[in-house]
């Protein structure tokens, strides 16, 4: 592949995942404007959107940079953020050794969409979802979505993981089992033994030498959360919830942010790479509890 393609595969990523977070971002101010529970007396919620830029830790010259898009505060978004990046640059000698085809070239490029919803009602889930296209040497795809219910509900689940494998079955006839299964093992805090949530997908260095294939099952991936996710809130948004749910709720973001914080690739990837500290720790919840 010569440059002229890459450039050309890295923009239209990037457009892609910029389309992705608008179509998110109206969906859920939609949701916010239909609402008519429990703090439906508030004006329904909007997306604030704040621009960052990145330089390269190792010189200071431009390295990207990305929009942060949040809500807070909402009539059933307690905080969400959809963020996009774009950035640039070289890794560290160091972090280069534990990136695909980074070693014998630190030079890199990456953009994606990062996503994580928590909410007012605990009978609502929490859901993390992300898709990402990188560049070294090599270049791939990767992301996913998982449900994080501070109560889960076995339909819910269901209906989550059944749009997921419909997205995955068009694409590959293995790929739902290989990617629930690396979700099921990635998304697990170790110290407490625990999953942290309901699962979902999750893939990375996809790389199957069709890029056009790859980007599509990834886009397919973007719409199909945007299609099940906003179906699961609309559906629990309208329930009662007690103060003892609302104790279990925070209990459960704690251990939520404890993965993130000592886990989590992507939180690790944007500050091993000088990303902005207010998007990379956009997915710790408001408020949480450790018993």
């Amino acid at each position: 592949m010569n440059d002229t393609d890459m450039d050309s595969k890295k923009k239209e990523a990037a457009a892609w995942f910029k389309s992705l977070r608008d179509q998110i971002c109206a969906s859920f101010e939609a949701i916010e404007d239909d609402h008519t529970g429990a703090l439906a007396d508030r004006d329904p919620g909007r997306f604030e959107r704040k621009n960052w830029e990145r330089t390269n830790q190792s010189d200071g010259a431009p390295g990207g940079g990305g929009q942060m898009s949040v809500m807070r505060g909402g009539r059933v978004f307690e905080k969400v953020g959809v963020n996009i990046s774009t950035v640039f640059g070289t890794f560290s000698e160091e972090f280069a050794k534990n990136m695909p085809g980074a070693a014998e070239d630190p030079r890199f490029f990456a953009t994606g969409i990062s996503l994580v919803a928590h909410m007012n009602s605990p009978r609502v889930p929490a859901v993390h979802m992300n898709t990402r296209f990188i560049v070294t040497t090599k270049s791939w795809f990767g992301g996913g979505a998982d449900l994080n219910a501070p109560l889960p509900d076995a339909t819910d689940t269901a209906d989550f993981h059944a749009a997921l494998k419909d997205c995955c079955d068009r694409h590959g006839s293995d790929y739902y089992d290989r990617y629930k299964k690396w979700c099921d093992e990635y998304f697990f805090n170790v110290h407490r033994n625990k999953a942290r949530g309901e699962g979902g997908i999750f893939y990375d260095q996809l790389a199957t030498g069709d890029w056009a294939a790859d980007f599509e099952f990834t886009k397919d991936v973007g719409r199909t959360f945007n299609t099940i996710y906003p179906a699961l809130v609309r559906r629990r948004m309208g329930e009662d919830w007690t103060d003892e749910e609302r104790e279990t709720q925070l209990v459960y973001r704690g251990h939520y942010a404890e993965f993130n914080l000592a886990y989590d690739r992507g939180t690790t990837f944007g500050l091993k790479t000088g990303g902005n500290i207010e998007a990379i720790l956009m997915s710790l919840p408001p408020m949480a509890k450790w018993p």
